[in-house]
């Protein structure tokens, strides 16, 4: 695998969003950039990519956003998180890439009095809840897999946006070596 700095990375998964014109499944978008070389089975580019997916699919279902400004204010907010926030924070940073798009998309701040403060606390805490109920080890791809679905209903019943979901089934768990075979809800060998 090439050696790329996080900044790379994170140039590179713009690049490639940005040829996702007309894809509104979000998982489809980051499965497509998740086998690139610069992307790690686990790492911190999934802190921007996962919520770069999320933005080209709301983007391309309807939702009304600049993507390419979206995009860069989401990688100013995703380059601040650090590696490995599932296990020192108690937080995962895909879960927390979702949340900072849809704060990037409806301008929410930490003085927000409106509706989408609250939402974006609720969709955050309803997929920690989610992760909190499978346990670790970390895995970056399940986590992403959750995150996307969870928003795609979220958006759906939120804002009326209609991003596409289908089946999900992990192509991972022979590379992740600590993957919780049985117990991730997205491990083929549960989907069959």
């Amino acid at each position: 695998m090439a050696e790329y700095t996080l900044e790379e990375k994170y140039a590179l998964i713009k690049q490639n969003i940005l040829k996702c014109e007309t894809e509104k499944n979000p998982v489809e978008i980051v499965l497509k950039l998740m086998r690139r070389d610069f992307v790690n089975i686990h790492g911190p580019e999934h802190h921007f990519l996962d919520g770069a997916a999320f933005l080209t699919a709301f983007k391309n279902a309807g939702g009304e956003i600049e993507l390419g400004q979206c995009l860069d204010e989401l990688a100013k907010r995703a380059m601040k998180m650090p590696g490995a926030m599932c296990g020192h924070w108690g937080v995962c940073g895909s879960l927390a890439s979702i949340g900072a798009a849809l704060s990037v998309i409806h301008a929410t701040g930490p003085l927000s009095t409106d509706e989408y403060y609250k939402h974006n606390m609720e969709y955050t805490s309803s997929v920690l809840t989610q992760m909190s109920k499978i346990g670790g080890a970390r895995c970056c791809k399940r986590n992403a897999f959750l995150s996307l679905s969870t928003a795609v209903k979220f958006v759906k019943e939120k804002y009326g946006i209609e991003m596409e979901l289908g089946e999900i089934e992990c192509k991972f768990s022979d590379t992740n070596k600590q993957c919780l075979k049985n117990n991730c809800p997205f491990y083929k060998a549960n989907n069959e």
